[in-house]
């Protein structure tokens, strides 16, 4: 497996696939590289070279006890981009991905980054404040270390069963596949990095990163996401961004990127060769 060792002594997993401009995937929580499948083989058959990274303490990275915060994800990334000698990518985030993605492009090198996207992205903040009164009350992610603490392998079945890809509302088409597969990758990582990593996702103001990037950035997001809320996310973050353009996909959930891959994907190459 391709690895690179971070200062701290860390291995990163990550894929590097094909030639051409680079794009490289952020992954959400608890998840790893293999949850862009969809879009990596997709943008390999455009000519683009794909990359994917398992964030440290997910999928095939090292378990680490310390570090599980978004300064050491996007440390992390600066490393990898300078190892693989990254110029001009694409840097498109999910979820817990896209607040890496807000970090990391802030702090880039200016050469190495071209442009941004985020989906279903956690920016600006989650939880609610006196300066964020629409975000969600800290109790919901305490609920969430609680039930990765108690029993994390039922509550890595239950979140895809149900709110993450939307498989709870009526007449959802229901995939055990695709479960099985958030499960599978939920479970590769360390529990201590992922509980960690609630406290991040979560906690973490990415305003004046979003303030600072210089580069286009696509906000895509489901208005049904019931893990991210639409309304104090997305158009709150495009208003921060100087180059910020929003996409809102009625009825779609968090998961977007695996129910609805052609949607997608089609509109992801439309800003990119744009």
């Amino acid at each position: 497996m391709a690895t690179i060792t971070t200062t701290d002594g860390t291995e990163i997993f990550y894929k590097d696939w094909g030639s051409g401009q680079p794009i490289v995937f952020h992954h959400g929580w608890p998840l790893s590289a293999d949850d862009w499948d969809s879009q990596m083989m997709f943008f390999l058959h455009q000519g683009y070279r794909v990359i994917a990274h398992d964030r440290r303490g997910h999928g095939r990275s090292t378990q680490t006890a310390h570090g599980n915060e978004m300064d050491t994800y996007a440390d992390d990334l600066v490393q990898l981009a300078r190892a693989l000698d990254l110029k001009d990518a694409i840097h498109i985030g999910h979820s817990t991905g896209g607040g890496e993605v807000a970090r990391y492009v802030a702090r880039a090198e200016p050469e190495r980054v071209a442009k941004a996207v985020l989906i279903g992205a956690v920016p600006p903040i989650m939880v609610r404040s006196d300066k964020n009164p629409g975000g969600l009350p800290l109790e919901v992610f305490d609920s969430f270390r609680a039930a990765v603490a108690a029993n994390r392998a039922q509550f890595y079945v239950d979140v895809p069963t149900g709110p993450f890809y939307g498989f709870n509302r009526p007449g959802a088409k229901i995939s055990q596949g695709v479960i099985d597969n958030w499960w599978r990758q939920g479970m590769m990582g360390g529990i201590k990095p992922q509980y960690d990593c609630i406290k991040a996702f979560s906690e973490t103001d990415f305003t004046e990163d979003l303030k600072r990037i210089e580069v286009p950035t696509l906000v895509m997001h489901g208005d049904d996401d019931q893990i991210v809320p639409f309304a104090d996310s997305a158009p709150l973050s495009v208003k921060l961004l100087k180059h910020g353009t929003l996409k809102v996909y009625e009825g779609l959930p968090h998961g977007l990127c695996t129910t609805h891959p052609d949607v997608v994907n089609a509109d992801l190459l439309a800003f990119i060769k744009g």
